[in-house]
């Protein structure tokens, strides 16, 4: 059964039938489902007219080619109408770094969420710094009293929902309108919720970040990362692109497109047994604290209840205090979760973490050692049974 013109205006399509339609011209594709992996530099133009116009929809490879185009247009769909174009970079931090070079110049300030991705944190306290370019963190607590923070010359503001590791929940909405209220822009790594759970776009936020490397991709297979843009930044985020010479290569194009169109299905299950783990760690007596804000318990469960449709498999634990040693026994027993900086592929993955030592406007004190976990596509029933072999391990030393 088909709709109707008519209807189709009325009733747009759900989430998940956008992530498989969107971005695909069969027709173009001579009948295939998927486009061609287009492997190209160089566009020919048919007259010396169309060369000196620069006509033609594609004029060289850096800048776009039908791989390209399908990805970006399916992306824009999933962002929804806020969103004024989308940029692909080689990977997540790349998308990043593009980001902020793309607003901000020699004597700007930059306001920046203390539980920020610290690679992040880094290129603001590196290049940024070495360019003239002063960053100020904040408790992610604040809202809307980030004012406080605010410089004549402020021109953007970084938040990270959740928190990379800690998974505090800011006040996206209560932060945007104070920038905006200043004539600041407002960006967001929207990495772990992706748009699919979190349209940070039409909640004020400018620029929409992600390490498409993670949910996007899925496979734990390429570099990727997006930008996302409204109409009043996408101008920035186009240009800077253009000039830096942005660009992803086509293979990873391709499976980036492909993960886009199973991440429905998949970030549901990464969801329902996130939380399922979750909520028995909780119960586990050598966890003291459970930090997914998914959680009805956690500080920021409201802002996420109200803010995101979903959550995804990351998260993190604080354990009861103990030696290192109890800790690294614990993670040399798991054999179902890897030890990988990474996360958001089909495998479930434990690293431990200290935020103290980059932190500077909070404090991290969590009381005890601790673990992210990403909980993957396995049964769950395993990964507790490899959970507990592990704790057994932790409890004996």
């Amino acid at each position: 059964m088909s709709l109707s013109k008519n209807d189709q205006q009325s009733a747009p399509p759900h989430a998940e039938t956008v992530l498989v339609t969107a971005g695909r011209d069969t027709k173009a594709q001579k009948g295939f489902v998927n486009p061609p992996v287009v492997h190209g530099s160089t566009v020919l133009y048919p007259t010396a007219d169309d060369l000196h116009a620069h006509r033609g929809e594609f004029q060289y490879g850096r800048h776009g080619t039908p791989t390209t185009k399908a990805l970006q247009e399916a992306l824009m769909a999933l962002e929804g109408p806020q969103c004024a174009g989308v940029g692909l970079a080689p990977s997540g931090l790349a998308a990043i770094t593009t980001t902020l070079l793309a607003v901000l110049k020699a004597g700007d300030h930059l306001l920046v969420c203390d539980s920020v991705y610290r690679p992040s944190r880094n290129f603001c306290n590196g290049l940024l710094a070495g360019l003239g370019i002063e960053t100020t963190y904040f408790d992610p607590a604040l809202g809307a009293r980030v004012s406080e923070l605010f410089k004549p010359n402020t021109r953007a503001v970084l938040v990270e929902a959740p928190g990379s590791q800690s998974f505090e929940m800011p006040d996206i909405p209560a932060i945007a309108g104070v920038a905006h209220a200043r004539n600041a822009l407002v960006i967001d790594d929207n990495t772990w919720a992706t748009p699919l759970y979190h349209r940070s776009l039409e909640q004020g936020v400018d620029i929409s970040m992600q390490a498409a490397t993670k949910y996007i991709g899925g496979h734990s297979d390429i570099m990727f990362g997006t930008i996302s843009a409204n109409a009043k930044a996408w101008p920035l985020i186009g240009e800077a692109i253009r000039q830096l010479g942005v660009c992803a290569g086509p293979e990873d194009v391709f499976l980036a497109l492909r993960g886009l169109r199973t991440l429905a299905v998949r970030l549901a299950q990464h969801q329902r047994s996130g939380l399922a783990m979750a909520r028995w760690l909780a119960t586990r007596p050598e966890v003291i604290r459970v930090l997914h804000p998914a959680l009805e318990s956690d500080p920021g469960h409201a802002i996420w209840k109200r803010d995101f449709t979903g959550a995804s498999g990351l998260f993190s634990i604080v354990l009861r205090p103990a030696p290192q040693k109890a800790v690294d026994a614990l993670l040399d027993t798991v054999k179902l979760f890897g030890m990988g900086y990474s996360w958001g592929g089909f495998e479930s993955l434990v690293i431990p973490f200290d935020c103290e030592g980059y932190r500077t406007a909070t404090k991290w004190a969590p009381g005890g050692p601790t673990l992210r976990l990403h909980i993957g596509l396995e049964n769950i029933d395993d990964l507790k049974a490899d959970l507990e072999r592990g704790f057994s391990a932790f409890n004996a030393v």
